[in-house]
């Protein structure tokens, strides 16, 4: 069995020996132009060359949990493509949405800013259930943010295109579900794949529809977001402030507003980073499932971009 490495920003030599210990009878090497062809590859963002000339692989492993990228490539004719279920990234985003929602609800960031300023200050308690937290997006990330958020007892709702249930969430769907869904909420956690339906999803007309004085965390992917939008309605007072780890442009350029603004927090996509270990693990469990004719988690639907 021969897998191909192929993944762009990313030192090959650690994944190498990893997926060679994990698949002892394997050729793992890494592409390059004019390579014999492999049965399996490990990706991330390859160039179009590279599936153009392996036109019979049988697997396809991202090693990030999104996909639009790649999906909008040029793929080789039934190839699965599979994404990370987990490997370890969701425990990081609970993380990192747990952070986010409790420095904004316990205002912590005012605090921060009245001690750089030589000032002792106090602010009266907020009441949580004036604060709930909207999911949108319940698979594997979405589902362990919402658990997370219910630990601090939190109110929180979750939205998905289709039903799904979490326990201690009241769960939305569809088209009529969202607006139930967005008028029911103050903190906005966006986790959604990125698809042609979901660009732009955050805009002047979604934000707007949020309680008075919301507050939007999107880890998901920045072509979500309608950057001007979420500027005006922070003008305008409807939105309090946003904590934002991707961005249409990244590494974010120096001249953009958000560095600057005093009511957004920029983070560089650094909510859930993938564990190589742990995805080195998944991957090779997979390859060998795959070829024992075995169905596997995560493989994805090309149609629905996720």
């Amino acid at each position: 069995m021969n897998i191909t490495f192929c993944c762009t920003d990313t030192k090959a030599e650690p994944w190498l020996d990893g997926l060679r210990a994990a698949l002892p009878g394997a050729t793992v090497e890494v592409w390059q132009p004019g390579a014999p062809q492999a049965d399996h590859a490990v990706v991330w963002a390859p160039p179009q060359q590279f599936l153009d000339e392996q036109p019979a692989l049988k697997g396809l492993f991202n090693i990030g949990a999104g996909v639009d990228a790649l999906l909008k490539l040029r793929l080789p004719p039934g190839v699965k493509v599979v994404r990370l279920d987990d490997a370890g990234m969701s425990v990081q985003m609970a993380e990192y949405v747990c952070h986010a929602v409790i420095r904004h609800f316990r205002e912590f960031d005012g605090y921060e800013a009245d001690v750089k300023a030589g000032q002792w200050s106090y602010r009266k308690p907020r009441n949580r259930l004036d604060f709930p937290v909207g999911v949108m997006g319940l698979g594997v990330l979405g589902e362990r943010v919402a658990k997370a958020l219910r630990v601090f007892e939190f109110p929180v709702h979750g939205w998905s295109r289709t039903p799904k249930a979490v326990e201690g969430v009241l769960t939305h769907s569809g088209e009529v579900g969202f607006q139930t869904f967005l008028s029911s909420c103050r903190v906005l956690v966006n986790l959604l794949p990125l698809t042609p339906e979901t660009r732009d999803i955050l805009n002047r007309d979604t934000l707007g529809r949020l309680r008075p004085q919301a507050y939007l965390i999107n880890v998901a992917r920045g072509a979500h977001l309608v950057e001007a939008d979420l500027l005006a309605l922070l003008e305008s007072g409807h939105m309090a402030g946003a904590t934002l780890d991707v961005f249409r442009t990244e590494p974010l350029p120096a001249e953009h507003p958000f560095w600057t603004h005093p009511r957004i927090t920029v983070t560089p996509h650094t909510s859930a980073r993938t564990l190589r270990d742990e995805s080195i693990a998944q991957i090779a469990r997979k390859i060998v499932a795959l070829e024992r004719g075995e169905p596997v988690a995560g493989v994805v639907d090309a149609a629905r971009g996720y």
